[in-house]
């Protein structure tokens, strides 16, 4: 742990045993000088379809578009891909047969928007950014953002591939729940994106487990577990099991570290670490990844094998994050 996370966690210490816990809060906060806005382009995002998704947000944003353009464009690259089991079409269902769809977004003025359980949608992305730019709500879930979908122009259409149908069969064959660590890229791509004016905005989409309970949803959609914006300080999103962001609000926590003056790196790190200290988690893989206004990142993962792709500067390029557990 570093100095200076000691610093701030000795200060809250000490306030809170003579209630003064708010004013430590605003003394952690980093001072305006000490992190300079970055105006490069840069696009980061889970795992190694975060390639292709990167590669489009940047041709995005080096023709003029916003931070909240390339975040959008970038994922659905990978939501049209239909050899991806784990995104958009292709993704595998529920165990019902299913293929249900989750996704959110989030702009660099902390505007949101978000749906969950649409079915027969390709691009949820693109629905998720309707809803916030269209609606006065943040997020329409199941037949409702289906019928939202429609009336915005989106076409229906069927999203199970027989690839995908065929592993559900043979899934069905005994049923068994199992989800195994690493396996299908845990069904997630996040992304974040920083434009010319230094604007920061994400996004975050899924199909879910395989072979979920039907009407299951997890952190993706979901504004501040799967992705979390704050312009002033920095953006996150995470990928793995749901269940373990949904009950730690890990995005929001790790923006939130980042405010208190933590680095993308060490916010990372103590947010897996919230989960390694209450839930339990070694079945589990957990992955968050981060970016804050300098342009600076940070990946942590509670397994090894999670990886994410980081493109500035002409060069994308795939790295292994750092883990809690070392295989």
């Amino acid at each position: 742990m570093s100095t200076r996370r000691k610093f701030i966690k000795n200060s809250f210490a000490t306030a809170a045993g003579v209630g003064l816990v708010g004013a430590a809060c605003a003394e952690a906060k980093p001072e305006p000088e000490t992190l300079v806005r970055s105006k490069k382009l840069k696009a980061l995002s889970t795992w190694i379809h975060g390639m292709e998704a990167n590669e489009e947000a940047m041709r995005v944003m080096d023709e003029g578009g916003s931070a909240l353009d390339g975040a959008e464009k970038g994922v659905k690259v990978v939501e049209a891909d239909p050899n991806g089991s784990s995104v958009g079409i292709g993704g595998l269902p529920d165990r019902d047969g299913n293929v249900t769809l989750d996704a959110c977004i989030m702009d660099h003025k902390g505007n949101a928007g978000s749906v969950c359980f649409l079915q027969n949608i390709k691009h949820p992305i693109a629905v998720a950014r309707k809803v916030m730019e269209e609606t006065p709500h943040v997020m329409l879930a199941g037949e409702g953002a289906k019928r939202f979908a429609l009336a915005q122009g989106f076409a229906e259409e069927n999203l199970l591939t027989e690839s995908s149908k065929k592993a559900w069969e043979n899934w069905l064959e005994k049923s068994e729940y199992n989800p195994i660590i690493n396996v299908e890229n845990h069904d997630t791509i996040g992304m974040i994106c920083q434009d010319a004016q230094g604007n920061l905005s994400g996004s975050c989409t899924t199909s879910g487990l395989a072979y979920k309970m039907h009407g299951r949803i997890g952190d993706s959609p979901i504004i501040g577990a799967g992705l979390f914006v704050d312009n002033d300080y920095g953006a996150a999103t995470a990928t793995g099991m749901g269940e373990l962001m949904l009950k730690t609000l890990g995005s929001f926590l790790v923006v939130e570290l980042m405010r208190q003056g933590a680095t993308p790196q060490e916010a990372c790190e103590d947010a897996v670490q919230r989960i390694v200290d209450k839930l339990d988690y070694k079945a589990f893989q957990v992955g968050y990844l981060a970016m804050d206004i300098a342009g600076n990142t940070g990946a942590y993962a509670i397994h090894p094998g999670f990886n994410y792709a980081e493109m500035a500067n002409g060069k994308n390029e795939l790295i292994d994050a750092k883990s809690y557990l070392n295989g």
